[in-house]
């Protein structure tokens, strides 16, 4: 299936080829830097942790390339590098590497690696990536970019878009091969400038369908379905995120034999906003409330806010101080964490 998928993108993009307009070549070199300096105080069980303790930290780098061959075809790489205390190292990947050929604004195909319709989408609509992932990112109920075909388009004045990609499922780090393909979409509709509305699925078994799975093991489809609602403007951005999902990454293989680990759901949900009161300061805030396993540990849950006041220096630097505080706790005190922590979250750009 997935060759007859690659093979017939490869056929609609070749045969645009002859109508494409073309145009100079131009090529654009960037990169983005996500720094911290803070304190964290985290405890679990009571007990303090190896996290806590003062430093500075580069969370993310991204280092990307864009190329425009003409009006139709188009390539990006982007690297991506973050540290990996198994390892105790700094590793780079490749985060994005596509092919695009693009017939319209309503109608574009990437070949690769690429965002997933999801968890960038409402990283946008928030401005606040620097300072934390969004919900189903920091959750780990999604993968921000993955290997496959992606489709995606804009139309009527940018009133509607959508998104939609088969991908390998395992996210961009890992471009595994498995038995079958995974399908993330997403449609969203503009209603007034700046309201932003849109939905969202997912479905596969997130890369683990392998062909040397252990005969007596099965793997369950893990399902997602989103929602969000933003309105943006020059000095005010508000917005609220939903997710439900079922059988997440920790028990969609499970040994048929004895039938466990058990099915399980997922939900939860999100609120922040933003605003500006003069020209280069902001204050914001968010209230993250999930439930990472309802049927399995239905008391476990998580509660996550911070509250912040941005600064912007110039052009390309954002700078932030930053207050954050995690709680993860169940009734039975078996999995206990709080976490508080304060210091400087900074975004670089150029």
């Amino acid at each position: 299936m997935r060759q007859n998928l690659i093979a017939a993108a490869l056929v609609v993009a070749l045969g645009g080829f002859s109508a494409a307009a073309h145009a100079d070549v131009n090529t654009v070199a960037g990169g983005v830097l996500f720094i911290d300096f803070t304190h964290l105080d985290q405890t679990a069980l009571g007990k303090d942790t190896a996290a806590a303790g003062t430093g500075l930290d580069v969370k993310r780098g991204y280092l990307t390339i864009d190329h425009k061959f003409d009006d139709f075809w188009s390539a990006n790489i982007t690297t991506d590098f973050n540290y990996v205390s198994a390892d105790s190292e700094t590793q780079l990947f490749i985060k994005k590497a596509w092919l695009q050929a693009k017939w319209l604004n309503e109608f574009a195909v990437r070949i690769g690696s690429d965002d997933q319709p999801w968890i960038g989408f409402v990283d946008g609509l928030s401005g606040l990536r620097y300072v934390e992932n969004s919900l189903v990112d920091k959750s780990g109920f999604g993968n921000s970019a993955d290997w496959g075909i992606h489709v995606l388009g804009t139309g009527a004045g940018n009133f509607w878009n959508y998104n939609a990609a088969v991908t390998n499922g395992a996210g961009y780090k890992n471009p595994t091969r498995s038995n079958s393909v995974d399908f993330e979409g997403r449609v969203g509709i503009q209603p007034l400038p700046g309201l932003m509305l849109a939905v969202g699925g997912y479905s596969g078994e997130l890369g683990k369908d392998v062909a040397n799975l252990a005969s007596t093991s099965d793997t369950r489809t893990f399902t997602r379905f989103d929602a969000v609602a933003a309105y943006n403007t020059s000095d005010l951005r508000l917005g609220a995120e939903y997710f439900s999902a079922s059988n997440n990454k920790n028990n969609i293989v499970y040994t048929a034999a004895t039938g466990s680990p058990l099915k399980d759901s997922s939900e939860g949900y999100s609120a922040w906003g933003w605003f500006s009161f003069t020209k280069d300061w902001a204050v914001f805030a968010r209230y993250d409330h999930t439930e990472p396993n309802q049927d399995t540990v239905p008391s476990l849950k998580e509660q996550y806010e911070y509250l912040g006041l941005e600064f912007v220096p110039r052009k390309g630097i954002k700078i932030a101080g930053v207050y954050k505080h995690d709680t993860l706790k169940n009734a039975l005190s078996t999995t206990n964490t709080k976490s508080d922590e304060i210091g400087l979250w900074a975004e670089v750009k150029f």
